[in-house]
């Protein structure tokens, strides 16, 4: 298993200037953000990614924009400056919104360029955004899908294509004499990581071989990969090795049960400001398909700050809301994020028990990307965090045998296949 870590490089001191607002994102006046503090924040977040190139960590880079609850918006300006500061660790941008890019040949140079930096440790990701990007991006919500597979198509085109320029016209971009140089250090492209929460971005992403990456998806997990597996078993492959699928959790690591909580807690304030989105800029037409609107809105009835809520499941079927609000004391505790499966928190040992509880539940996880700073954590609580991580828990999880997980993954998809 490998281990990357990731920080949405939270802007936390904007969340209680903030008070009552209706929405952290897109139109949070960025009075609320003192450079000078910021300054501070990014530069404990870039130490954090050095750190984990000495302690044998990769490192996952996402990006936001026109928010207080993430600074990186851009993937690839803290990739380029780490190429340079790490030797070892594998530079994942996880990812790029490329349906809302009108530029993505000029992506496909910037990761071309990067991975030479590197000597080959760049690692690319495709997320679709989430929906609050549309309108930052000035990008049309309907046919997002289709503009996202035709990016794709032309980004691993260019990165792939050696021999001459290429012409490129599609329904969403138009191009001549597509030749980027340099090309690319990894022969024949970077690994491609995908994002999705829903059976149709697995099953599109199997098609493709590419890696599929789920956040905080808990226990359902296990059916998203196993609808990659039996989409790739139906297209005539082997059956999916654990290095196909990653997953995305929370991290709390202490010397006590207590201390692993109460960074498990810090971390979690990602999820009690990520959803104080505001009402017009969380659905946007066309951005959902039919059937999958219809089954958001059952679920999402309330509406304004009162309703912001990021919900959960646990493994008994419990519905958790976790409340919106920097401590808005919403009673979901650690232990409740564990019975999610979106959290892995208290000793090295609780730690380590509970990734391997979910790993054999979803079939093997090759990918493990850990949210080990978030919300108010200091730098110093996330630098002990992570070491500890590294060197009590790390170890286990790549001698530790996946093949029983393998095995009951094959069985059970095989099973629903009769």
């Amino acid at each position: 298993m490998d281990v990357y870590h990731f920080s949405e490089q939270p802007y936390h001191a904007a969340w209680e200037q903030a008070g009552e607002v209706d929405s952290l994102r897109v139109t949070f006046p960025n009075e609320h953000c003192d450079p000078r503090v910021a300054a501070d924040l990014v530069n404990e977040r870039l130490d954090e990614w050095v750190l984990c190139d000495e302690l044998g960590l990769n490192i996952m880079i996402n990006e936001h924009h026109s928010s207080a609850t993430c600074l990186s918006n851009s993937a690839m300006v803290p990739i380029a400056m780490l190429a340079r500061q790490t030797k070892r660790a594998r530079l994942l941008a996880l990812g790029h919104p490329i349906a809302n890019r009108p530029d993505p040949v000029r992506l496909a140079e910037e990761v071309a360029y990067i991975d030479v930096v590197s000597r080959g440790r760049v690692e690319l990701g495709f997320v679709k955004g989430a929906p609050y990007e549309i309108s930052p991006a000035n990008a049309n919500p309907v046919k997002i899908s289709a503009r996202f597979w035709d990016a794709h198509d032309l980004i691993l085109k260019a990165l792939t294509t050696h021999d001459g320029p290429f012409n490129w016209e599609s329904e969403f971009y138009d191009y001549r004499q597509v030749n980027i140089w340099p090309r690319p250090y990894q022969q024949p492209r970077p690994e491609v990581w995908v994002t999705g929460g829903s059976f149709g971005t697995a099953t599109d992403v199997a098609e493709r071989g590419h890696r599929f990456a789920t956040i905080l998806g808990g226990w359902n997990a296990q059916k998203l990969f196993d609808a990659y597996r039996a989409r790739r078993l139906a297209h005539g492959h082997d059956f999916p090795a654990p290095d196909r699928f990653a997953y995305c959790a929370l991290v709390g690591v202490g010397r006590t049960e207590a201390e692993g909580h109460r960074r498990a807690e810090q971390v979690a304030g990602y999820f009690r400001t990520t959803s104080i989105v505001g009402e017009a800029f969380v659905n946007p037409p066309g951005y959902m398909p039919p059937q999958g609107n219809a089954q958001w809105l059952k679920k999402n009835q309330t509406r304004g700050r009162a309703g912001s809520h990021f919900p959960v499941t646990t493994r008994d079927g419990r519905l958790l809301r976790i409340g919106s609000g920097h401590g808005s004391g919403d009673g979901v505790g650690p232990a409740d994020l564990v019975d999610a499966g979106i959290a892995f928190t208290g000793t090295p040992d609780q730690v380590y028990d509970q990734i391997v509880e979910l790993d054999e539940h979803v079939g093997g996880i090759g990918n493990l990307l850990i949210m080990a700073h978030g919300g108010d954590m200091s730098h110093a609580d996330a630098v002990d965090n992570l070491t500890l991580f590294a060197t009590e828990v790390l170890p286990r999880l790549r001698e530790r045998d996946q093949s029983r997980a393998v095995t009951a993954a094959m069985e059970r998809v095989a099973a629903a296949h009769v």
